[in-house]
């Protein structure tokens, strides 16, 4: 009788421990990875990974891509510059050698990193008389890579009494134009000069035209 119980109490244990490792052998063992890379403009991609042994090997890669389509809307130019183009004084000063002329400009500007600000610089040519003029502009972004730009400074002539497209003696000067930049590295501009009190034996201003287009770096 105790031999019975014997056997059978064995037999019980032989099951539980077979049954145990039957169990342990079918238990999956299973390895999920999830990584998201993102480029910082908007743009992402998920990739999950899964592998496993569970009666035989196996392998999920996911990959999920999400694209932005913003559109860059930044407004302004930043870019220095200098460049070349036609240019004109308008105005007459009702004296001799105070006629107005047409002749040409080049022009260059040095924008000022993280201010709405710049330096500027203009020469003037045709007539008897060169006008260089320097000034400090602020500048206000108006739509993308565009500017328009107030701003003063003085004209100085390299002979004065003579005409140039800003009267015919030296005056403060204040300017106000509009500038875009239309490819790579080139940008279009136009202004105008005001000249006060520009010319000699008269109380009259001058006004000078200018455009051209530049080099941008």
């Amino acid at each position: 009788m105790k031999l019975t119980k014997l056997a059978v109490s064995t037999l019980a244990v032989a099951s539980v421990v077979l049954s145990a490792g039957i169990a342990s052998a079918q238990t999956s063992s299973t390895q999920t990875t999830t990584t998201t890379t993102s480029d910082g403009n908007g743009n992402s991609i998920t990739q999950t990974t899964t592998t496993g042994d569970n009666n035989g090997n196996y392998s999920t890669q996911t990959q999920t891509s999400t694209t932005s389509n913003t559109i860059n809307t930044n407004r302004g130019m930043s870019r220095s510059y200098i460049g070349a183009g036609i240019g004109a004084g308008v105005t007459n000063g009702g004296r001799n050698n105070d006629a107005a002329t047409f002749g040409g400009n080049v022009q260059g500007r040095y924008a000022i990193a993280n201010q709405p600000l710049s330096i500027r610089g203009a020469v003037l040519f045709g007539g008897d008389s060169v006008a260089i003029v320097p000034t400090i502009t602020y500048d206000a972004a108006i739509a993308k890579n565009t500017n328009l730009y107030f701003g003063g400074g003085y004209s100085f002539l390299s002979d004065e009494g003579q005409a140039s497209q800003l009267g015919n003696k030296n005056a403060p000067v204040l300017t106000l134009g509009a500038e875009s930049q239309v490819a790579k590295n080139t940008v279009v501009y136009s202004d105008a000069k005001f000249g006060i009190d520009a010319y000699e034996g008269s109380d009259a201003d001058a006004l000078s035209l200018q455009a051209g287009v530049g080099y941008s770096f």
